[in-house]
This record gives C-alpha cells, structure tokens and sequence, in this order.
C-alpha cells in the first residue's frame, strides 16, 4: 500500500472546508499523519496485486506462522519452563480475532472507503467545534491505539526473547542454532504485533465514530438555549439517529462475534487451567494471561463506547422534558404579570417555585456522557407554542437513539453485565496463571 493512496482517500476535498482556512492545513496534517498509520492495515483495492498482497500478509502472519509455532515449537520434550501447553488456545484466539478484525476491516473498505467510512465525507456540513474536536480525536487516537498495542508486544517480546535464548538446544531448530532462533523469534514477535495491531485498530475505529457523534450530540444539546423550531430540532435530530443506525448497522456483527468469541476463549482457558494435571506457573501460562487481557481489552473498548453514545443520545429525552417544562413556567409567569421578564439564564431566576441554588459541582457525576445537568435552560419570548414543545418530548420519548445489535440496545445494563462477567473471568484466569486475585 502506497502512502499517496491512503492519504488521498483520507484528505478531504478541497472546497469541503473553506480555502485558506489554517483548519484546513490543520485537518490535512492530522489526517496524513492518520493514513501513514493506517497504510499497513488498510487495503487497496486499486489493484489486483496490491490486494493479493495484503490478502497475503494476512494468511502467512495470522495464519501461517501461528501454526508453525503450535506444531514445530510447541516444545512438549523441554523442561517444565520451556514448554507450552496452551499455546493452542492462545493462537487460536487471538488469530479468530484478528481474523473478525481483517474481515471487518476489509469489507468497511471495500464498501465504503475509509474516508467515507469515518464520516469524512460529511465533515465539512458540522459546526467548526465539531470538525476541530473530530480532528484532533484523529490525531489522539494513533496514540491510543500504540498505547494499547506497545505494552502487550513489549511483554510478549520480553517472554518470546527470555524463552529462545534460555531454551538452549532444547528448541528445535535448523542448521545455525543461533540464526534459526532469531528469525523465528522475529517471525513470532510480527506476528503477535500484526495480530494485536488489528483487532486494536477496529475497536479504535469504532470509539473513533462513536466520538464523532457525542460531540454531534453536543452541538445538538445548545438549540434548547436559543430560539429554535420544531423542524430544525427534528432533523437534527432525526440525522444523528440515522448515523446512529448506520454505525450499528457496521459494526453489530463485529460486535457481536467479538463478544461470543471473548466468552468462549474465556471459559476454555479456564477449562485448561483447572484441569488436575495442568501444570501452571508464569513461564508456561504468561501468554495466556496476555491473551486474555488483550481479547477482553478489545471488547470493553467498544462496549464503553457504545454504551457511552446510546447514554448521552438518551439524555436528550431529559434535557428536552426540562427545556419543556421551563418555557412552560415562563409562560405561566408572563400571563400573571404583564411585565416582560429577562431569558431564564440560571435557576438563581427561575421564581420562588424552584430551588435556587442548585451547585452540585463538586459531586462526582456521570462524566461528560450526559448532556443534563441541575441548571435550569434559558427561555426566550418566541419560545415555541405548547402543543409543538409537547410533540417533541413525546417524539423523544418513543424515539430513543443509540448503539445497537441486532435489536437490543447497548446502553449501560448491558454494559455492567458484561464486564462483570467477563472481569471475573479474567480475574480467575490471571489467579491461576500469575496469581492476581
């Protein structure tokens, strides 16, 4: 994959942001930077050979040498330390997961294009807080993904290294003892590093458009403190929940072979590890351990995001319902007293009805998930008539937005359950392999 390619996929057009904006220069450096990360994951179509390339990466590091490793360096004549007898489990999940990853990856490219795919295509129609908060989430999420990626290949490389060069001539090798454990040991380190890097890089992806639409959701949160309409709040509206469904629409299956395949995994190491004979320390069972965090790693970062976006798209029903019940109080207090009043700016005007200091700042709330909070909105003259403020609270009510699979919602239940199960899981299997409890 050529650097030109992905990096005219991931540019935006010329006149999709205004000409010699320093946002353009801004957006253009982020998204280069982006695609230079991306080019060796992503696939090219452009050519037959190109894909036949990447399609060839794939087989000989996800496939290939995973096999090599189990059957030629399974090392079951070794001392105890040296070998390992759950290796199957661990090639076997993480190379079904980097599998769903490829296929995934692969079929978002071939479908839609990468810059389509993050909603590139539509940036330049948001607001300029939107489209600079989207960009510099870009840029960060680069480094979230070599966060996540640098430490697991640091300690598989620490086990790997530690594991050849202790072995001795106990690890089967051919002609040159020293030269044929160094190119295996290199050929097992771009394997694990190419594997992780792509079930990473699709959980990444997914938070990445999820975060598109929170700060979407933001913007939409500030037509309840000006004069608005009904039609201008619906569409609005009505467009997130549309980029809502079509990110579900990518990513349920993802999602959901994602989940079965974690479980799974789960429940087979830890079939493995409690057996009678098993013999469990951390030179045998250390890939295990690293395996497991990876998978379930993966999984809570798309079930976090996912639960975040549908929390905050459901907060617009509570948000609205105080924006109604606000204008409703104002208009009473104006038929009482012919007086014009000021906009509602904060519950400090809000009459003797409600309280008038609620400052609850220093209490730890929900994050910046939620776009409700204990201040009372403004309320302007031309507020919209009673009958229309009704109509899109009752809209919003039965009209719930966010992440889903397959029909069911993936809000925080979902979320709470998952973890807890896949957290004890975990926690089992890090006890019986390195004693963390």
């Amino acid at each position: 994959m050529e650097a030109e390619v992905i990096t005219e996929i991931l540019l935006p057009k010329k006149n999709s942001i205004s000409a010699g904006d320093s946002f353009h220069e801004l957006n253009s450096f982020e998204l280069k930077s982006y695609g230079s990360g991306l080019k060796w994951v992503f696939h090219d179509y452009s050519s037959f050979w190109r894909a036949g390339l990447s399609w060839s990466v794939f087989f000989l590091l996800n496939v290939g040498v995973p096999i090599v490793s189990h059957f030629v360096f399974s090392c079951s004549g070794c001392d105890p330390s040296h070998q390992r007898p759950y290796d199957a489990v661990v090639q076997v999940s993480l190379s079904l997961f980097a599998t769903i990853s490829f296929v995934s990856i692969s079929t978002f490219a071939r479908k839609y294009g990468l810059r389509r795919f993050l909603f590139l295509d539509k940036l330049s129609d948001d607001h300029e807080k939107v489209r600079l908060g989207y960009t510099d989430q870009l840029h960060k999420s680069m480094r979230l993904l070599s966060a996540f990626v640098l430490p697991c290949f640091f300690a598989d490389s620490v086990y790997k290294i530690w594991w050849f060069t202790s072995g001795g001539n106990q690890i089967p090798y051919l002609y040159n003892m020293y030269l044929s454990n160094t190119i295996v040991c290199l050929l097992l380190l771009c394997s694990w590093l190419y594997r992780v890097s792509i079930c990473f890089l699709v959980c990444i992806l997914f938070r990445l458009t999820c975060f598109l639409q929170l700060l979407r959701l933001d913007e939409f949160a500030q037509v309840f403190e000006g004069e608005s309409d009904v039609a201008s709040i619906l569409l609005e509206h009505l467009r997130i929940r549309r980029n809502l469904r079509v990110i579900s629409h990518r990513f349920r299956l993802f999602i959901l072979s994602t989940l079965i395949l974690v479980t799974i995994s789960q429940f087979v190491s830890l079939l493995v590890t409690t057996e009678p004979r098993s013999k469990i320390n951390l030179a045998t069972a250390g890939e295990l351990a690293l395996c497991s965090i990876t998978l379930v790693t993966g999984l809570l970062i798309c079930l976090r995001s996912a639960a975040k976006i549908t929390h905050k798209a459901q907060s617009v029903t509570s948000l609205a319902a105080k924006w109604h019940a606000c204008a409703t109080i104002n208009s009473f207090d104006e038929l009482e007293d012919e007086t014009p009043r000021a906009p509602i700016l904060s519950s400090a005007n809000a009459g003797n009805s409600v309280a008038p200091n609620w400052d609850f700042d220093d209490e730890e709330g929900d994050g910046d998930d939620s776009l409700d909070n204990t201040n009372l909105v403004p309320i302007f003259a031309n507020t919209m008539s009673y009958q229309k403020r009704q109509a899109l609270v009752t809209y919003f009510e039965h009209n719930r937005a966010g992440i889903t699979v397959y029909g069911f919602m993936l809000d925080r239940t979902w979320l709470h359950t998952i973890f807890a199960i896949q957290l004890s899981l975990t926690l089992w299997i890090l006890n019986k392999t390195i004693g963390i409890s």
